[in-house]
């Protein structure tokens, strides 16, 4: 039996509409937690005999975080992060769910391999583990992977990328979007010509021309999505945008959005902040796929997430060895890590500065990527609607007011890739219950075998 948890006096996400970082304008809410749900909401709650206490005034209580686009590198790549590592990392920064994305050793194309990734999930208990299935055989873009059988295994697989890779072929991309929409799955791409991007380093433009580093052309993302959105239309199928980083990125989402083409978009945190200039400092931490764009592209996203056009925020979280990232510029790795920090980044770019609200928070980064990701949601599904009476209990407790440098204390996984290192970031994730357990208590991760139990019981 799970522990029973009485949440008293927080502020509820989903109150908080206006625009803003204003969270006095709605009244305390206590939240009971027993048997994994949400078993009573309301003013000045009674503990309970055995009941665990958690004062959370001054704090806002939102829905589990989703992350539709992590990369936990298990298996094959366990130097870089496992599941273990990579869902410590999510329970820190808030996340109760993470899709993993399938560029792994073996690739995640078969159903034995992502029926293998959700069990390592499964046994970890920081995070439920939905794997992300390969479009096609090895990410080698020749042939479609086994799309239908990773649907219908266990891992019950309803979305698919070559991520780190484009789906270039115009055909095979086709076929793709054919077939998942014989079980409402989803593709999400990889938007990147890899003929205008041979050798690319950073953002094609004058800072590029001034440091000798060949340039990564903002229309090599921008003609991918033209040609996808056109090829969802015909087809009828959902089409998933990763880390969308250029301004005409966003013009070509909003005509198809107009034309009610099924496409969605991601934002990472750090495409929401960070600009090419970094790369002056050829500190190989800021080397990133899709690279980081002019000051201008960021406006441009920040702008695109308060319309709407931009569905959701996700990390795109790639751990590396220190040793591919400690390097020349020329030689590193593309990838940041970035599960610990999204909340911080999107309160501080989005909240702060008034683009989006509380409650439009919450959906960015908890119910649109549950849904996009194709996770049942609601009273009996795998992730609350809201923080309401019978739904499940995924919730994360943030504290929005000081900040802190942000610093390798607050990485819990393997890798230290983290382009924010050093940096003054506001607010900070308190506590992280998935499925009416903590993973996170007061800034602390729960021990491992805590956590299992904890999940084995659940699940029983």
């Amino acid at each position: 039996m799970t522990e029973r948890i009485l949440i008293r006096g927080a502020r509820i996400a989903a109150d908080l509409v206006e625009r803003g970082s204003e969270i006095t304008a709605a009244p305390q809410q206590d939240i009971r937690i027993e048997n994994g749900r949400i078993a009573a909401r309301g003013e000045k709650l009674e503990p309970l005999e055995g009941e665990r206490v958690i004062d959370a005034s001054g704090l806002v209580a939102l829905t589990g975080f989703v992350d539709l686009h992590t990369h936990l590198r298990e298996p094959g790549f366990e130097q870089s992060e496992t599941v273990l590592t990579g869902t410590r990392a999510a329970a820190a920064g808030g996340f109760t769910t993470v899709f993993a994305m399938a560029n792994t050793l073996p690739v995640q194309d078969t159903a034995g391999v992502v029926e293998q990734v959700k069990a390592l999930g499964d046994a970890a208990g920081y995070a439920t583990v939905r794997p992300i299935g390969a479009v096609t055989e090895g990410l080698a873009g020749e042939r479609l992977s086994e799309i239908g059988a990773m649907a219908q295994s266990l891992a019950e697989v309803r979305v698919f990328s070559d991520d780190g890779k484009c789906v270039h072929d115009p055909l095979l991309m086709r076929r793709a979007l054919e077939y998942v929409k014989t079980f409402d799955g989803v593709i999400a791409q990889h938007a990147q010509d890899p003929r205008l991007t041979e050798g690319a380093q950073m953002n094609e433009g004058a800072v590029s021309s001034e440091l000798g580093l060949k340039g990564w052309p903002a229309v090599a993302e921008e003609s991918i999505i033209a040609r996808d959105v056109l090829l969802a239309e015909h087809v009828g199928a959902k089409l998933h945008i990763c880390h969308l980083s250029t301004a005409g990125s966003v013009e070509v989402i909003r005509w198809a959005k107009a034309r009610g083409i099924a496409v969605t978009a991601e934002v990472t945190p750090h495409h929401l902040i960070l600009t090419e200039e970094l790369a002056r400092t050829y500190d190989a931490r800021y080397k990133v796929n899709p690279p980081l764009r002019r000051d201008t592209d960021v406006q441009a996203l920040r702008e695109a997430v308060a319309e709407g056009l931009i569905d959701i925020i996700a990390t795109d979280h790639a751990p590396h060895p220190s040793e591919t990232k400690e390097c020349e510029w020329d030689s590193a790795a593309f990838g940041m890590v970035g599960l610990e920090s999204a909340f911080s980044i999107a309160l501080s770019t989005l909240v702060q500065q008034g683009y989006v609200s509380w409650a439009e928070l919450e959906t960015l980064l908890s119910q649109k990527p549950a849904e996009i990701g194709g996770l049942s949601v609601g009273a009996e599904g795998e992730h609350p609607s809201a923080l309401e009476v019978g739904q499940r209990a995924d919730i994360v407790l943030v504290d929005p007011n000081g900040s802190s440098e942000f610093s390798l204390g607050h990485l819990k996984g393997k890798s230290t890739n983290s382009p924010f290192l050093g940096m003054e970031l506001p607010g900070r994730v308190t506590h992280t219950i998935r499925h009416g357990y903590l993973t996170l208590d007061d800034g602390q991760l729960t021990e491992p075998e805590t956590v299992a139990q904890k999940a084995s019981e659940v699940s029983q």
